[in-house]
């Protein structure tokens, strides 16, 4: 039997940010590779003006959760939480109950938008921090703590090494410092603040982990840093459906995805080992794959458009192509050519028709995602994995199989191509059936392609024609050589026959 499996036999175990992406693929990971785990609670806060319990029934009904819904329906204990809160609004019941009976904490929760203000980020992402250490410091039973990190906490260096590094400012003296302020005076100094950081998430991240080591007291703790985790699902979207055509990247620049799996089993070993052997210190894992097994922007754009024409999505905009450029001013070409003035005529066409307007709206929350990603996108980080090859050397081989997250054997091709169809399949609820028409559309779709620019050249060089006599000289030669080659083709077609 798996010992990691073994350990989680009868534990409790806290999630928070169970709704989110990686929180849902760790709980289903947990019901089913750890059957014998005796509760797992979530920390969840009303949202939209779903209750708790809605957003609890939501999850449920994800497909994720097929193989495991009966055993969802026994185990998971929903806790109405509100990490903006003071005590992360935890009524006094559910927090005795908490403290009586916790195993292991699972700290997933985070605001993972780029541009998220300030104040917002330091208050989801470090104080709340704080108050789930306050609370897991005061439980009973608690084995370990495991909190997920970024691995681009400290992507001002180029070397990251498995430590946690001095943090840019005294978190409390900053938490303290923004109390007081307004938001236009915290917006001011903020771009001062982060430094050489690209933006808030980044920024507070780093406070997080020093955080999570200062104030951990006697709690067995490990940080776990993946890369690139929610944005390879969702990235093939707009790329498939012909909507992104350009974008500003470095193409031998690496691309450092990690499978959600492979941090989910990295995260479940490391709350056993953590558990079991009690590390004098902290441990953190990177989670990465560009130090051990590279992948580059340039083959990602091949290999998602490769895919795409082969498997094309329902309905497409426009043919599925990408052009990759680090230079600023040819970015800003395609831009405009591949992306402004193909939205500016369809919605011209959508306001004649009497529909609504829409797709520069879509454009320009598409420039502003890509402006977001464009650092991530340029640079190349050396991460250090010492830890994360020492924990995979104390696996049993049923716990390397069960919990592989050996990213060695990763082939990209096949998993860029995987997540492409699974993109078709399970986000977009595109029926595999449909392909025939796909590409049908698809043909279409090339076909208006080579129309539109042979009539675009000809008017351009009728244009050109009428305004120099040089010009038409070389046109009338053209015409006149075509004209020739054509009597000549004719001729000896005549002759032979």
């Amino acid at each position: 039997m798996s010992s990691i499996a073994a350990y989680y036999a009868g534990k409790n175990v806290l999630i928070t940010g169970a709704t989110g992406f990686m929180g849902k693929v760790l709980v289903e990971k947990l019901l089913r590779s750890c059957p014998g785990v005796k509760a797992i609670y979530i920390l969840v806060r009303p949202k939209a003006g779903q209750s708790m319990q809605a957003r609890v029934t939501d999850m449920m009904k994800c497909k994720l959760f097929d193989r495991v819904r009966e055993d969802f329906q026994k185990k998971i204990i929903p806790i109405g939480s509100e990490l903006m809160h003071p005590n992360l609004a935890i009524n006094p019941e559910d927090t005795e109950r908490l403290l009586s009976c916790i195993n292991v904490v699972f700290h997933c929760a985070a605001t993972v938008r780029f541009d998220e203000p300030l104040k917002h980020a330091l208050q989801l992402n470090v104080v709340a921090t704080q108050q789930l250490l306050m609370l897991a410091r005061r439980m009973q039973k608690l084995e370990a703590f495991i909190h997920i990190s970024t691995a681009y906490a400290n992507c001002n260096r180029n070397h990251v090494e498995e430590i946690v590094y001095p943090p840019p400012v005294e978190p409390k003296k900053l938490i303290d410092s923004l109390e007081w302020m307004d938001d236009s005076m915290i917006q001011d100094i903020t771009p001062k603040l982060i430094g050489d950081r690209p933006n808030t998430y980044t920024y507070t991240k780093a406070l997080a982990e020093y955080v999570v080591q200062q104030e951990s007291g006697d709690l067995n703790i490990a940080i776990i840093r993946p890369s690139i985790v929610g944005a390879s699902w969702q990235e093939p979207f707009p790329a498939g459906k012909g909507i992104l055509r350009t974008m500003r990247a470095t193409n031998d620049a690496v691309a450092d995805l990690i499978p959600v799996d492979v941090v989910v089993n990295l995260t479940l070993a490391a709350g056993w080992y953590t558990a079991t052997h009690r590390p004098k210190a902290a441990l953190i894992y990177n989670c990465t794959t560009g130090g051990v097994n590279p992948f580059h922007w340039g083959e990602i754009e091949y290999h998602v458009i490769s895919t795409f024409k082969r498997n094309p999505l329902d309905q497409a905009f426009r043919r599925p192509n990408a052009n990759i450029t680090s230079n600023y001013l040819i970015n800003q070409y395609w831009i405009t050519v591949s992306h402004k003035a193909p939205a500016l005529v369809y919605d011209l066409y959508l306001r004649l028709t009497g529909q609504k307007p829409r797709m520069m709206k879509i454009f320009n929350r598409l420039h502003k995602s890509m402006m977001l990603l464009e650092y991530f996108s340029s640079k190349s980080w050396q991460w250090s994995s010492d830890n994360m090859n020492m924990l995979m050397s104390q696996l049993s081989l049923e716990d390397k199989r069960c919990f592989n997250f050996d990213v060695r054997q990763l082939h990209w091709p096949e998993y860029i191509e995987n997540y492409c169809i699974g993109t078709k399949k399970y986000v977009l609820n595109e029926d595999m059936s449909g392909l025939p028409a796909a590409r049908q559309h698809l043909k279409k779709l090339r076909n208006i392609r080579f129309a539109f620019n042979t009539i675009l050249l000809v008017v351009l060089w009728r244009v050109f024609i009428a305004r120099s006599q040089m010009a038409r000289h070389i046109w009338y030669f053209v015409v006149s050589l075509c004209y020739k080659f054509l009597s000549y083709f004719r001729a000896s077609s005549t002759l032979r026959y």
